[in-house]
């Protein structure tokens, strides 16, 4: 089913132009009607059809969506909202930025869809880096999936000019042992949000990150 209508689509657009609280309190019943509750429901399908592949996804709505409301407190960009929606499901929700999971953005110009590590502490990419050097054939194997290949390419992060003494001879084979970060990511046009089967789209997506996906939480 469609979760979304085209006013979703100009919504955003609308609010690109105009990021500004009387606006948006103009259209603040606009924005439950026409985004907020259907991004709402389309989480929570999006949530039921994760969680039917892994048992430990057990999140509400609630649980998985960020605020529209940006963080300006520290930030040079004081529009005060963020132009799009998005959500994380993983087995910690919006507050777990490090299990890889499912994250997605919709908004009027695009449909985005990320996994992997993004926010790493130091112990845990220790963690990443001892799986990758004790298998790094089989490291090598995921990331050359086929699926994975085709929907998301390679893995994105920042990397660290220096290593772990322990990494360096495996860092001349698998440069990806330097990376600070282990995410990956693909793009699909607008028009997707207003089809019958996005949030099926979306699972493929999810679905292709599964070798890459399944490696990474070794560490964990």
């Amino acid at each position: 089913m469609a979760y979304f209508t085209e006013d979703y689509l100009n919504f955003f657009a609308e609010l690109s132009e105009n990021n500004h609280k009387d606006w948006f309190d103009e259209n603040r019943k606009r924005y439950k009607s026409t985004v907020k509750d259907p991004f709402s429901n389309f989480v929570a399908a999006v949530i039921d059809k994760v969680a039917a592949m892994d048992p430990t996804i057990a999140l509400t709505p609630k649980d998985a969506i960020f605020r529209i409301n940006r963080d300006i407190r520290f930030s040079k960009d004081k529009t005060p909202y963020k132009t799009s929606n998005s959500a994380i499901i993983s087995r910690g929700g919006r507050k777990d930025k490090s299990t890889p999971g499912l994250y997605f953005e919709l908004n009027h110009e695009r449909v985005r869809v990320y996994g992997g590590v993004y926010m790493c502490e130091k112990s845990l990419l220790y963690r990443i880096r001892e799986e990758i050097a004790k298998d790094t054939t089989g490291f090598r194997k995921v990331l050359n999936d086929k699926g994975f290949k085709k929907v998301y390419g390679e893995i994105h992060g920042e990397k660290n000019k220096v290593i772990p003494k322990e990494f360096k001879e495996i860092g001349a084979n698998e440069p990806l042992i330097y990376n600070k970060q282990f995410y990956y990511w693909t793009e699909m046009d607008a028009e997707n949000i207003l089809s019958d089967d996005l949030d099926e789209k979306i699972i493929e997506c999810y679905r292709a990150a599964t070798p890459v996906r399944e490696f990474l939480l070794r560490a964990f």
